[in-house]
């Protein structure tokens, strides 16, 4: 298999000959990863339910933690979902890639589309699938929301959509999302959508909407043809607990949920307690958004970046993505993605993608620091 180098191993590369400005302290806004403390009450729950350590873990994961799921899309999206529609997953990395090999393993030419540019997982799952791959293009001209044409839906087996979408931080409505949900009945092909920036929102009013709601909108109540994949990492800043799901057709996760006994990648029990608390509770969530408004209001102020309805992400237009992250670095010691990493066929190109994941006091001072790089 031929796979990509990584966005950041490409960054590493490009900036291994630049010595940075000692002046300033290193500031990294590359990665996505929340540098918040996990709630002390996750971490309790990890540290007293240790001693089950003891006991292999199910593939399709302990009854306590599939409810707590389904609580979260219950009082998330007011969408109700049966036992047998969810599987819990370990993280949604390891389901991005392999979840479309399973999909794709008995077709003869499969075809996969995926929005463009993107998260790189979806690309490995292509090139592991054997899957020819049409790009679904998010540009400044269609306000970087997922469109394609019936004569490309037609020869899809799999579509992987990701709104709230990293990197350039659009949302589609629920009304739009229903559009796919269409296509998807109509073609016949499994659409998907990446919803794990759905929890990263600012404004009650304005809610990223679920492709299960959209599904329910259309009529399609079944969810047929139909899955979403969500996880804990983001909005609860626990990415080490690894916890995830898809849900949606009962009918496509049943046999997935075979093929999963065979992968051994099921979540350790302790996690699994952890993780369910993390799901069960809302108010946590609520203050790590005030975190992340907070920041995008500072980046408006200092950069004149709109606030997006979700994510943590900026997606900055540049003269040029690369030379711009080089000299930055060099400048000002601050490390972002340049955005032609995380595309093809020219998507990305003039952009930086910058996540703002650190607390007020460090976004403050390292936005302004970009600033006067900027302003130079």
């Amino acid at each position: 298999m031929n796979f990509e180098k990584y966005p950041f191993e490409k960054l590493n590369e490009l900036l291994a000959d630049i010595v940075p400005n000692e002046k300033y302290e290193l500031s990294a806004l590359t990665i996505g990863e929340p540098k918040f403390e996990t709630p002390l009450f996750i971490q309790d729950k990890l540290k007293e339910t240790s001693s089950s350590l003891r006991k292999y873990p199910s593939t399709i994961g302990e009854p306590f933690l599939r409810e707590s799921m389904i609580n979260f899309v219950k009082t998330r999206f007011n969408v109700t979902l049966q036992m047998n529609q969810i599987v819990p997953t370990f993280g949604t990395r390891e389901v991005l890639f392999n979840f479309p090999q399973f999909a794709l393993f008995d077709k003869t030419n499969p075809v996969m589309a995926f929005t463009n540019p993107f998260y790189q997982i979806y690309e490995g799952a292509a090139i592991a699938s054997r899957a020819e791959v049409i790009h679904i293009d998010l540009t400044k001209e269609n306000n970087f929301k997922a469109t394609l044409s019936d004569e490309d839906l037609k020869r899809c087996d799999l579509v992987i959509l990701n709104f709230p979408n990293n990197p350039t931080s659009a949302s589609m409505g629920v009304d739009e999302l229903g559009e796919w949900v269409k296509k998807a009945l109509e073609f016949d092909f499994i659409l998907v959508n990446d919803e794990c920036y759905s929890e990263i929102y600012f404004d009650e009013n304005r809610k990223p909407a679920s492709l299960l709601e959209a599904s329910i909108l259309v009529g399609n109540k079944d969810f047929k043809n139909v899955l979403v994949m969500n996880s804990i990492s983001k909005r609860s800043s626990a990415p080490g607990l690894r916890s995830g799901f898809i849900a949606g057709d009962a009918n496509i996760l049943k046999e997935y949920l075979q093929y999963r006994t065979y992968i051994g990648c099921a979540s350790p029990v302790p996690l699994q307690e952890a993780a369910a608390v993390a799901w069960n509770d809302q108010n946590h969530v609520n203050e790590f958004r005030k975190i992340y408004k907070k920041n995008f209001e500072l980046a408006h102020e200092i950069l004149g970046t709109p606030i997006p309805e979700a994510t943590f992400y900026i997606w900055l237009e540049v003269d040029d993505e690369i030379e711009f992250t080089k000299n930055l670095y060099k400048e000002k010691n601050i490390k972002v993605l340049p955005g032609s990493f995380l595309g093809r066929n020219g998507l990305g190109k003039g952009y930086i993608r910058i996540a703002l994941v650190e607390n007020e006091e460090k976004t403050r001072e390292v936005l302004k620091r970009l600033k006067d790089f900027i302003d130079g």
